[in-house]
């Protein structure tokens, strides 16, 4: 799974596994209610199957979010009927009843959030909410979820009101940690939540001794914590000023002070960057959220192609945390096609930019800014970045003049050595295709 070479089939075989897992539970004896278990399957997995067949990899974030909130959920709902039991009259132990309630916290709060999360993907949620002593207010309720879950714990028969005060607390709290967060940390966030349910579930397994629930959760709670780690790091911020510091809520904004940015913009049109392209021995590409937005992938795709019929070499260097979900470009570049040796991350491709004739920027902005080496000040500093200001000749296709999603003005867009190609991803990519094609 830490290839894309081989991810496909790690996923086709965790989808077997999947499958084995639940035609044992056919197996079990004195199994009940056998009718219902199958109306389930069949009720969960044809929306499911259509859905992913229909959705486009554009959207593809939104659609993990949402896959990722409804295994939160369910783990919630198997703790949620743990506990009724438990207020009913049916015995268990505090060892159990503790998985339960830390499986209710953590699966609950996963499928609120993961919920927030596909509404702002979805465009459903368009800003970021911050309010007055935000954080206190989520401390609060945090501490007061704890509460009750220690009171179920301790008392073991709760009436069934407090358990569903207990589970509206956590719902709310998952909306208020996540609503804040702005649309450029969803990748932080989806691996964060992803490694919450894999954790909810690995404790449902325990309250259910279900080994491959156990296995299942935690393997997806290690490599989710694994991810959350990775990805933060590559943006140079801890993960508590992700979830935290509303961190980017001025995303696009145009940016009203330029004070120490020497140079200007300096536009140019598709056919002079066509010929630029077509004439050098090294481009190397490098797409962001914004190529994903426009849908430009497959027209880029055509004019690598068309880049390397001309002996070109071509190559794609993605950054850890371009798009909206982890390896958000790497999926939207192998739908299109684009194999998977020309396409590097950050460290293999960093040194080659000194070396490149042209560098090709569609729709990346704060992982492309030099100011994150240079200013101790930006709120950037620090965050590893693809080096493509040291490229020879820097073209940008951006839509317009809005900053990124740090809300700070990109030195690379005022360089001596950088073009401006003002326009729609996906049109520009066509037009730079044609200017190729008619040399």
């Amino acid at each position: 799974m830490s290839s894309p070479v081989t991810a496909r089939g790690g996923i086709i075989w965790a989808g077997v596994g999947m499958i084995l897992a639940t035609l044992a539970t056919f197996l079990t004896p004195h199994l009940s209610n056998l009718d219902l278990i199958v109306i389930a399957i069949i009720l969960g997995a044809t929306p499911a199957w259509w859905s992913a067949k229909k959705v486009a990899m554009a959207n593809m974030p939104q659609m993990i979010a949402l896959y990722n909130g409804m295994g939160g959920g369910a783990a919630a709902a198997i703790a949620g009927v743990e506990l009724i039991r438990a207020s009913a009259g049916h015995e268990l132990s505090n060892t159990v009843q503790t998985l339960a309630v830390l499986g209710a916290i953590i699966g609950t709060i996963s499928f609120s959030g993961s919920i927030i999360a596909f509404a702002k993907l979805q465009g459903l949620i368009k800003k970021s909410l911050l309010f007055n002593k935000q954080q206190i207010i989520n401390l609060g309720l945090f501490v007061f979820l704890l509460v009750l879950g220690a009171v179920i714990v301790y008392i073991g028969s709760v009436p069934v009101i407090v358990i569903i005060l207990f589970f509206l607390v956590a719902l709310v709290f998952g909306v208020l940690v996540t609503v804040p967060i702005g649309g450029a940390d969803m990748p932080v966030v989806i691996s964060l939540f992803n490694a919450l349910t894999g954790l909810a579930v690995a404790f449902e397994g325990f309250v259910l001794s279900n080994a491959a629930m156990i296995i299942a959760g935690t393997v997806v709670g290690a490599a989710g914590t694994l991810l959350t780690q990775l990805m933060a790091r590559a943006m140079n911020r801890p993960i508590s000023n992700v979830l935290f510091s509303g961190f980017g809520a001025a995303e696009g904004q145009e940016a009203s002070d330029n004070a120490g940015i020497e140079g200007s913009l300096k536009p140019i049109d598709a056919t002079d960057a066509a010929i630029m392209m077509a004439y050098a021995e090294q481009v190397i590409i490098v797409p962001g959220y914004g190529m994903a937005v426009a849908q430009a992938q497959h027209k880029i795709w055509e004019l690598t192609r068309a880049l390397i019929e001309r002996d070109v070499r071509v190559k794609f260097a993605i950054h850890p945390v371009a798009g909206r979900m982890p390896g958000h470009m790497n999926v939207l570049l192998a739908e299109a096609g684009v194999p998977y040796d020309i396409i590097f991350d950050l460290e293999e491709i960093n040194a080659e930019f000194e070396q490149s004739d042209v560098a090709l920027v569609i729709g990346a902005n704060d992982v492309v800014n030099p100011i994150a080496r240079t200013d101790p000040n930006s709120p950037i500093y620090g965050m590893p970045i693809l080096s493509v200001d040291k490229a020879k000749n820097v073209v940008v296709i951006k839509r317009g003049k809005g900053t990124g999603f740090s809300g700070v003005e990109n030195h690379l867009f005022y360089a001596d050595n950088t073009r401006m190609l003002y326009g729609d991803g996906q049109k520009m990519a066509g037009e730079l295709l044609q200017g190729i094609k008619e040399l």
